[in-house]
């Protein structure tokens, strides 16, 4: 998840004269953003400032940021009219202030950290272009998908070959690593996900293989799926908090790196409860090769900065004291 965010001073003074669009699409406030974590927190790496929602708005449909509720799309698609209408574009035109923020990050970074880009899987990114907005049970997604599969499939296909050169785009501009953000896909059984949003999802990765860069897929909700995403694609799979870090490594397979899986909400705890629950995951990836440590979701905005500070600062000293496979 991006790091910066409202738990940050800095993020919500900014928030107050731009929208999250504004800042989105100005590559000097994307850059600014980026930078307050890595200049507050020990992070590893910078995560682009940037929305998963902005490949859509090329394509004709109509995003806005209501507040208190999240994204909102005021022409969702329904149909398989409402998929082709959808246009084409060249995101390296119709994004090109993405990756204006990218070039002016690696000059800003001068080599500190590596920086992360990201976009959105086929599924999310339809789910959302459905839904309309967020959803708690992805009906009209499942709705779509169940009866009209045909439009369905050429909906995700789309996004599989958009993304695929909007990534490939944040590499040459100088992303050196990138993330892949299905968000939703734990919506889904492991039949489903297999049918309706793996294909599109190997396409992309795929798509990536020649990219040069570490690809690292993430997902929340997905312990019943994680072989599958690791089946689809990624050098590093994301866990989230709902199982024991090894138990999630064995289903995604010691092959392939995992990133996690801290729950958020421990952040809201005194340090020692943070740190304890810190030195479990540690102590669960030890003798293995290949984690990220990192929380199993995004930063919640009533999280103290310190503690996400002191967290970082915690996880530096207990790894460096334990020696790498």
């Amino acid at each position: 998840m991006r790091q910066a965010g409202r738990y940050m001073a800095d993020y919500r003074a900014l928030r107050q004269r731009y929208s999250l669009l504004d800042i989105c699409r100005t590559p000097e406030l994307a850059v600014a953003v980026t930078l307050q974590p890595v200049d507050l927190i020990e992070v590893d790496a910078a995560i682009l400032f940037s929305d998963l929602l902005l490949p859509l708005v090329p394509m004709g449909l109509q995003l806005d940021f209501v507040k208190g509720e999240g994204p909102a799309i005021e022409n969702p698609i329904r149909s398989s009219a409402d998929v082709a209408r959808l246009q084409e574009y060249d995101p390296r035109q119709s994004l090109s202030f993405v990756l204006d923020a990218i070039l002016l990050l690696r000059a800003e970074l001068d080599g500190r950290v590596p920086l992360i880009g990201f976009g959105g899987a086929p599924f999310t990114l339809a789910a959302y272009a459905i839904e309309g907005g967020p959803s708690t049970n992805y009906a009209r997604t499942k709705a779509l998908m169940y009866s009209d599969p045909h439009a369905w499939h050429q909906l995700c296909d789309r996004f599989a070959t958009l993304m695929g050169d909007y990534l490939q785009a944040q590499v040459a501009a100088g992303a050196q690593a990138l993330q892949i953000f299905d968000s939703w896909a734990g919506a889904l059984g492991r039949t489903d996900y297999r049918e309706f949003a793996m294909p599109h999802t190997k396409k992309l990765f795929e798509a990536l293989r020649t990219a040069g860069v570490p690809l690292i897929h993430f997902g929340v909700g997905t312990s019943a799926i994680l072989p599958d995403l690791a089946e689809a694609g990624g050098d590093v799979i994301g866990v989230d908090w709902r199982q024991p870090l090894d138990q999630a490594w064995r289903a995604v397979g010691f092959d392939r790196g995992v990133q996690g899986n801290l729950d958020p909400c421990v952040l809201l705890g005194p340090l020692d409860r943070i740190f304890s629950a810190a030195d479990e995951v540690l102590q669960r990836a030890q003798g293995c090769s290949g984690h990220i440590f990192n929380l199993g979701h995004g930063v919640l905005p009533s999280t103290p900065l310190e503690h996400v500070q002191q967290l970082a600062r915690h996880v530096h000293e207990v790894s460096r004291a334990v020696p790498n496979p």
